[in-house]
């Protein structure tokens, strides 16, 4: 199955990855992080690697190439030669390079890329660079794919959601992030997409998260799990400490069942 993780800027998508990623871990599952998000750079560390993983990106030729590429694309086809592992029909995780993943036992994280000048251009090359590699990715039985997406909904515009099984959103308390939880809702059903529902983060009283969860449920996004505010989680960014075992030593709820249950709730028709 592959998981996309949609939200507002500072929602907590990464720290929410990483926890589902840690619990699927436990269950027994092999677990592939994909970091889409191009501007934010924290999620290996949360994962408990000491380095990010060279940028798929880099397998394409580089953000100008891809660019080079798809205004190429308007005018004359077969102008952009892939590399073997891109131009494959299927990709399995094992395919990757050994410098293009992070790996762990259970755990490897790959990064589609990154945002690291001015004037670099758009991210649009990235997204149709994810969406691609998505679409390819080919996983086994016990394999599950969680894909940090970047802030906001241009994602949907290239049309990422259209390689995954599944989309959540991860909702902050404030209107500015209901308000996109609907959206992303209304835009993940009509690419064709699963959505799930909605991981509450940051809630920090019991008032607070029900107050969250029946504005979610008045815009027909249904409530998945709650996270409560945690100082330690707070602590452990501020440090850069991998997030992998946040879930049993705070009793956090269980993300990845909460997640699963609402792909089966939604597939049912309930």
């Amino acid at each position: 199955m592959k998981i996309c993780i949609c939200g507002k800027g500072g929602s907590g998508k990464s720290t929410v990855v990483a926890l589902i990623a840690a619990e699927l871990r436990r269950r027994g599952s092999k677990v592939l992080v994909v970091d889409s998000d191009e501007s934010n750079e924290g999620l290996y560390w949360m994962l408990g690697f000491q380095t990010p993983p060279v940028p798929l990106m880099q397998l394409a030729g580089g953000k100008k190439n891809v660019q080079r590429a798809l205004r190429a694309a308007f005018v004359a086809e077969g102008d952009y030669q892939e590399t073997p592992l891109l131009a494959r029909e299927e990709i399995r995780p094992d395919d990757l390079p050994a410098d293009h993943v992070r790996r762990t036992e259970g755990l490897s994280l790959a990064c589609i890329g990154k945002i690291h000048q001015a004037l670099e251009g758009c991210a649009c090359p990235m997204g149709v660079l994810c969406r691609e590699f998505l679409k390819k990715l080919r996983l086994g039985d016990h394999e599950v794919a969680v894909v940090d997406m970047e802030a906001g909904v241009e994602h949907f515009g290239r049309g990422v959601e259209t390689s995954v099984d599944a989309v959540v959103v991860v909702v902050e308390p404030s209107l500015e992030s209901v308000g996109l939880a609907e959206r992303i809702k209304d835009l993940a059903s009509g690419a064709g997409a699963t959505f799930a529902g909605a991981i509450l983060n940051k809630a920090d009283t019991e008032a607070v998260a029900a107050q969250l969860a029946e504005a979610l449920s008045r815009r027909g996004v249904s409530p998945l799990a709650t996270i409560p505010f945690h100082k330690e989680l707070l602590q452990w960014g501020l440090e850069g400490s991998a997030l992998t075992r946040a879930s049993e030593s705070l009793g956090l709820p269980s993300l990845a069942e909460a997640i699963l249950a609402g792909v089966a709730r939604v597939r049912r028709g309930g």
